[in-house]
């Protein structure tokens, strides 16, 4: 007798930690790539949210999943992004980063009022301005040892300032947010709790031209 194919929830339950197994299981029951559970959340969402990147790429490029699924908020594996090496991937592999959920929001967007993931907000951002899409293109394409290093933040921060109107071509971006951005990244706390809670007041002010002190800003957790 043949055995029964697994079923897509025990699949996702082996993506934190076995990703491999799910690798094998595919081979055998391709048609499971794109299933979803009853929420909508498919394996590529588990392997972007995991950072799993030999399984995200078999899933688009071996099996042909849809790189747009999306789960029942209308949201792309793009917004559980946790690094950029995963977002660039992503956007590289055919993600469509302008992608708005059943809110109305982009990955971005949720990102910043959710005061998570500054660096993959700080990229997004400049995606959408049309100005890193290149970027994208060359690191996720590169070697491993280059998709990881040097860290994203600074080019990132860069290029997000870099937003402006038609016609602005002349103007630089601000000098005193980009002395901030440059004093932070190169205090030492950088990595710390501080140093992130900072990055993210800074990145939530660039984007929506809110400052930390503002009284429309939101942080809410995942």
């Amino acid at each position: 007798m043949a055995r029964a194919p697994p079923s897509i929830d025990l699949l996702l339950n082996l993506v934190p930690d076995r990703p491999s197994s799910v690798l094998n299981s595919l081979y055998s029951y391709p048609n499971l790539a794109s299933s979803a559970d009853a929420h909508g959340y498919s394996l590529l969402h588990a392997a972007s949210s995991y950072g799993h990147m030999e399984l995200l790429r078999a899933l688009i490029q071996r099996y042909n999943v849809d790189p747009n699924i999306l789960d029942e908020d209308g949201e792309t594996a793009l917004f559980v992004a946790e690094t950029v090496e995963v977002a660039q991937t992503l956007v590289q592999l055919g993600t469509h980063v302008e992608l708005r959920n059943s809110e109305g929001k982009t990955a971005q967007e949720k990102m910043v009022e959710e005061g998570e993931f500054a660096e993959v907000a700080v990229f997004l951002g400049g995606l959408v301005d049309g100005t890193a899409a290149e970027q994208a293109t060359t690191t996720a394409s590169a070697g491993e040892e280059d998709v990881h290093a040097p860290p994203p933040l600074p080019r990132g921060v860069q290029i997000n300032l870099g937003t402006m109107a038609a016609g602005e071509e002349e103007e630089a971006p601000d000098p005193e947010f980009r002395r901030k951005i440059e004093e932070l990244a190169a205090s030492e706390d950088f990595q710390g709790e501080e140093g992130q809670r900072r990055l993210r007041e800074l990145v939530t002010e660039a984007v929506t031209g809110i400052s930390a002190e503002g009284e429309e800003r939101q942080v809410r957790r995942r």
